[in-house]
């Protein structure tokens, strides 16, 4: 149920776009707008990325977030959200990352899906998704939020687009069909030293089923994932932070490796 007017929802959505441009963070929303629902702040999410393409991005998927237990409790928030990539947010497998580009990152590793054909909601099952994926991928996704201090719940990180920052694909393209996507074990580590552990049955049993969640949710609001787009499935262990200089790796059983680098901007970059 929608309980803002439009005005509101555009200034909010300008606020965390602009945020997002100055490298800034701002308050969370819940305390400073009475009333505010998940669907309000769907609205503003779509302001916010909207402005994005406006300046000249492209959508080019979709990410699920909140999805295992280990970043509920992080981060306080205790059911999935979704956000939307664009192609401001990928990098290669092994480039560094400007962290002039990032306010306050953390990393997760994930299973990422890219799909050969459209696929929408209502009724999409685990086995639909698995048929409509040409294969899937080690992922690095990095969060990132324009709330002060993560200072997050539902409605926070769903207006900031479920606190997309980057992410990065690794090289190796697994048919889903492959692997046993629940079973698939993943650890992860920052300058040599292991951060995070997980399996796939942390995302909601499987990452399939998180992934037809989201069509079938986003199915219901007559929105289709299609055909080419990257679905980022869910942190399959906790995320952890990151910063200047840090090197990160990961890899995930069956399925492979990724890696990035943070640094800073080279003078005539």
């Amino acid at each position: 149920m929608t309980m803002l007017d439009a005005a509101t929802i555009a200034r909010h959505g300008d606020e965390l776009y602009e945020a997002l441009v100055a490298g800034a963070t701002v308050p969370n929303l819940r305390d400073r707008v009475p009333g505010i629902t998940i669907v309000d702040a769907y609205h503003i999410q779509a302001r916010m990325v909207g402005r994005r393409v406006a300046a000249g991005e492209t959508v080019v998927g979709k990410k699920i977030g909140v999805t295992s237990r280990a970043v509920q409790n992080a981060i306080g928030v205790f059911e999935p959200d979704f956000g939307i990539l664009t192609s401001a947010m990928a990098y290669d497998d092994g480039a560094t990352v400007p962290i002039e580009a990032l306010i306050q990152p953390k990393a997760e590793a994930e299973i990422a899906f890219v799909l050969k054909r459209d696929l929408k909601g209502p009724g999409v099952t685990a086995a639909d998704v698995l048929a409509a994926t040409d294969h899937v991928r080690a992922c690095f996704e990095i969060v990132d939020s324009r709330i002060t201090n993560w200072d997050i719940r539902i409605q926070d990180t769903v207006a900031d687009n479920a606190s997309c920052g980057v992410y990065a694909l690794g090289r190796e393209k697994i048919d889903p069909r492959d692997v046993d996507l629940a079973l698939a074990g993943m650890w992860a580590e920052r300058n040599g030293e292991q951060v995070a552990v997980g399996v796939g049955a942390a995302v909601q049993g499987s990452p399939a089923n998180a992934v037809a969640w989201l069509a079938n949710t986003l199915g219901r609001l007559d929105m289709p994932f299609l055909a080419g787009e990257v679905i980022l499935s869910g942190a399959l262990g906790p995320m952890f932070p990151v910063g200047e200089g840090d090197h990160i790796a990961m890899r995930i059983g069956g399925i492979g490796d990724c890696s990035l680098t943070f640094g800073r901007r080279t003078a005539d970059a």
